[in-house]
């Protein structure tokens, strides 16, 4: 076939092919080849994840202390070719492979420069191996836990004699199934679309297609899988084709129309004008769905965030509760999400879309939307409100647009489309938007007027490592209407950064005709407003009002909707709040959340990156016995380095030879502080009661201080739970409980003993017996005792009927074992609340009042960046501070021609009274 003429020119050998096959066979085998060398190598590939690890076993196991080899390359063998191209995929993209499979080895060095990771190659067992230390640990320190006596290291070395260290995962793959529903505002649905063995079905990457999501197999299968995959989903419901015709017939858009219409003389031009008004409005809410246009920009979505994220992590427990929600017959369901990012609803529209729940209409808040955008994302789903109506929202009932959006809500829910609310409008966090609250009593109006018999409300909570396009959010925000180019651009930006994990949780969905029936008994005896609880206490007037029982402030809010009545308007407030709560309750906790709590309120000066790893452990413990669920698994070590890689930018890390550890110091900025403070923000909710607590904790000590003496101990002080009870009912009176991530329907008593009991059990008090008590239950022969301890005293039944007192319970403080600092720590997590309280206390001596409500906030922004350089102001505390000042009557509302405007009230004019409030803030405030 070949005929060989060698040239000993300078060209080189050449080879001069004959015609024994003809041209058209070596052209097709010229195909072959390229195709098999393009596509078979990449189907190989495996990507990893941040994915709880399935349980196998270790690749080496120890017996009578001597390590045996490896068996022969496999899948699940680090020598095998899948384990080094996934090293090599973890190398490329600068995170640590353990975290995807804790069970391959790996050296990992962390220095000032960077990242450095020795490529193993040919592991041979060692016989004789001697355990290093941790990584970044102290050669000279205690001994660690992970030392040779420790059965779950192994130690291998290389050809090049480096050795390696084999551990078992971090986190299991068993985890708690958070998200269930509240038992007092719904016990019915306690037991629903929930079993015990949910708990144990694992996690899956939604973003992670293969070939078995398809109906296809095959290596060029593997090539195109994802395509394969969203062209075969499936769109359950969909908007009727009528639904013009059937919002022109509704009864209430009739009414309006003709009542509209009744000054004309009702002939046709006029019906057909406001036909023609109807179907304006109608396409300024929505447009039809284009399933060619969403499955080819859903399998563009999966391409970017296989790009964004390493992983986006589902509970499949929870999701199977929500896909047995969805099969109830004649019940829609309605997602209330926490919102983070603008990707949010890109990405619970392609979770829902892809899990066999259908495209669902998605609420689009007041981020405005540049004619395009608009048009491109209501043919994806996405739902508006009407400008006007934003615009006027006290004018829905009596206008067209109310009746409009009200029966258009009617509609979606009668063809069961999934309907997806977010409850915030980023950045402002914690905090019930507007359209939420329009949007939730919409739903509500359905269910009361019986157009579905019931709704299903499933809370969503999502967690980031690093928030697509957070530090962009506040500063763009308001600035112009959101366009196809700012997306593109904000897309290219992400892509340049860090890659980091997902997760989005799902609650367990409830009834609201449950949860509206069990809230609307009683409304008629609301609770004390806050003005008559707390303000006697900070001015001095009346110090024991809150002595007395304390089960509910009711304030009254802005109005949600026209047509519901004020009981009614409190009800879709609660609902929101408690959702909300709850989306918050269900969010995993993400490792770069953990890393940034612990530098922002325990090491903001440096920490050796060894003392880094052992609180990240501890942290991490505290959060797990609190039973909140984290979003990732993996080494301890590889976990630690993600989140500094992640945050490598706002960090400065010095390699210090001589001792074999790393300095770890934040920058002193207030940019670094700023992105510090949005990671650690999920970190609050889960310590809520324990900080409060200890806040209630430090102003009793400032209380008593002053009196005891500078050389009395902390710990020796004796404080009754009376005293802890009044303080906590303070703090907790003065904040707002969505601002602690605490669910509203629970009594302010209750609260204040929970959290009381969460204290002692976190070891931070001890109950103190009094001395007077001791001696009766002593039982024990004294020498010199003439008679025993109850000769004395009187078991007759005389006095049985007498009011005797309870004896009260009385605390000392102590500090936990394993948990040095845990009060300072919890005093710091609720620091940046208060100082932003204390200083918009401050602020009140400079505006000219009165003024309007917007340019209020923005002067206080203005005057909390220049009160301190390095601390950035947020903007969702400075709303809940206006918040508490309006509820409290420190701030009321004058209304004028122009709107609404804000004085100063009549007790707080004088600088006295503003000087007491403050120093009632700053008695809770860690210095």
């Amino acid at each position: 076939m070949w005929e060989g003429k060698v040239n000993c020119s300078s060209t080189g050998a050449r080879l001069r092919r004959t015609n024994s096959f003809p041209q058209g066979f070596w052209r097709v085998g010229c195909w072959v080849g390229v195709l098999f060398y393009f596509f078979f190598p990449l189907s190989l590939r495996c990507k990893p994840s941040i994915s709880p690890p399935r349980s196998r076993s270790l690749p080496c196991k120890v017996e009578r202390g001597v390590p045996t080899p490896p068996p022969a390359p496999c899948g699940s063998c680090p020598a095998s070719p899948r384990c080094r191209q996934l090293w090599l995929w973890g190398w490329g993209c600068g995170v640590s492979l353990p975290l995807a499979d804790p069970l391959l080895p790996m050296s990992l060095q962390l220095s000032s420069r960077g990242l450095s990771r020795t490529h193993p190659q040919g592991l041979i067992p060692a016989p004789n191996a001697v355990p290093k230390p941790p990584w970044g640990a102290d050669p000279t320190g205690p001994a660690s836990p992970r030392s040779s006596g420790d059965p779950n290291m192994k130690n291998w070395v290389c050809d090049s004699g480096q050795k390696l260290e084999v551990f078992i995962p971090f986190l299991g793959k068993y985890r708690p199934l958070l998200g269930r529903c509240c038992q007092t505002c719904t016990p019915k649905s306690w037991d629903g679309f929930y079993h015990k063995h949910l708990s144990s079905l694992g996690f899956r990457d939604a973003i992670r297609v293969t070939e078995e999501d398809t109906r296809y197999r095959g290596w060029l299968v593997r090539r195109v899988c994802g395509f394969l995959a969203v062209w075969d989903w499936k769109v359950p419901a969909d908007t009727p084709r009528d639904l013009p015709a059937r919002i022109c017939c509704s009864r209430r858009v009739r009414d309006v129309a003709t009542g509209r219409s009744r000054g004309s003389r009702g002939d046709g031009p006029s019906h057909r004008r406001w036909k023609e008004k109807i179907l304006e409005i109608l396409a300024e809410i929505q447009a039809p769905l284009s399933l060619l246009m969403l499955r080819l920009c859903n399998w563009a979505l999966l391409k970017l965030l296989n790009r964004l994220f390493l992983g986006v992590q589902l509970h499949r427990g929870q999701l199977e509760m929500v896909l047995r929600a969805a099969r109830t017959s004649n019940v829609p369901l309605v997602f209330l999400s926490t919102h983070k990012s603008q990707l949010d609803g890109l990405l619970l529209s392609f979770l829902l879309f892809s899990q066999g729940l259908g495209a669902p209409r998605v609420t689009v808040g007041s981020q405005a939307c540049s004619p395009r955008l608009r048009a491109l994302l209501t043919r994806l789903g996405a739902i508006f409100l009407p400008s006007r109506m934003e615009q006027a929202p006290s004018d829905q009932e009596e206008g067209l647009l109310g009746a409009v959006l009200a029966t258009y809500v009617e509609e979606v829910l009668r063809s069961r489309q999934p309907l997806l609310i977010f409850l915030e409008e980023p950045p402002i966090a914690l905090r019930l938007s507007a359209p939420a609250q329009q949007w939730l009593a919409m739903v509500y109006r359905a269910v009361r007027d019986g157009a579905v018999p019931d709704v299903l409300l499933v809370p969503v909570g999502i967690a980031y490592d690093v928030i697509p396009g957070g530090s962009q959010q506040e500063g763009a925000r308001g600035v112009q209407p959101l366009g196809l180019g700012a997306c593109l651009w904000a897309t290219c930006g992400a892509l340049r950064r860090n890659r980091g994990c997902a997760r989005v949780d799902f609650a367990q969905p409830f009834s609201l005709q449950e949860f509206a029936a069990k809230n609307l008994v009683g409304q008629s005896c609301r609770g004390k407003w806050l003005e008559e609880l707390l303000l006697p206490t900070i001015l001095g007037t009346c110090p024991s009002q809150l002595d007395a029982k304390v089960t509910e402030v009711w304030n009254p809010g802005p109005a949600t909707a026209a047509g519901l009545g004020v009981e009614e308007e409190i009800l879709v407030t609660k609902l929101g709040l408690h959702s909300l709560s709850d989306g918050v309750a269900c969010s995993a906790i993400m490792a770069v959340g953990i890393t940034a709590a612990l530098l922002l309120h325990k090491h903001r000066e440096g920490v050796f990156l060894s003392r880094l790893m052992q609180d990240f452990a501890w942290l991490l413990e505290e959060i797990l016995l609190r039973q909140r669920d984290v979003g990732f698994s993996g080494q301890l070590r590889a976990l630690v380095q993600h989140s500094l890689t992640l945050l490598r930018a706002r960090l400065t890390l010095y390699h210090l030879a001589p001792i074999g550890d790393v300095l770890v110091v934040p920058e002193a900025s207030a940019v670094a502080l700023r992105e510090l403070g949005r990671h650690s923000a999920a970190v609050l909710p889960v310590f809520a009661s324990e900080a409060v607590g200890a806040c209630a904790i430090h102003a009793l000590l400032m209380e008593m201080l002053p009196f005891l003496g500078v050389t009395v101990r902390p710990s020796s002080i004796v404080f009754s739970q009376d005293e802890l009870h009044r303080k906590t009912l303070e703090l907790l009176l003065l904040l707002p409980l969505n601002l602690l991530g605490l669910q509203p329907c629970q009594p302010l008593d209750c609260l204040s003993q929970d959290i009381v009991d969460k204290l002692l059990l976190c070891g931070l008090l001890e109950a103190e017996e009094p001395e007077s008590e001791r001696w009766v239950c002593d039982l024990a022969p004294w020498p010199f005792r003439s008679r025993w301890p109850w000769a004395g005293m009187d078991f007759t039944d005389s006095d049985s009927d007498s009011q005797d007192e309870v004896p009260k319970r009385c605390f000392k403080l102590s500090e936990p074992q394993g948990s040095p600092g845990l009060l300072l720590f919890l005093c710091r997590l609720l620091c940046p609340v208060l100082r932003t309280y204390a200083r918009a206390v401050a602020f009140l001596d400079g505006p000219s009042w009165p003024q309007p409500e917007p340019a209020y906030v923005e002067a206080l922004l203005q005057f909390l960046s220049e009160e301190n350089a390095f601390e950035h102001p947020d903007r969702s505390l400075a709303l809940s501070s206006l918040q508490t000042f309006k509820e409290m009557g420190v701030l009321e509302e004058v209304w004028t021609p122009a709107g609404p405007l804000l004085r100063l009230a009549q007790p707080f004019q004088s600088s006295a009274s503003r000087g007491k409030l403050e120093a009632f803030i700053q008695q809770f405030t860690w210095p």
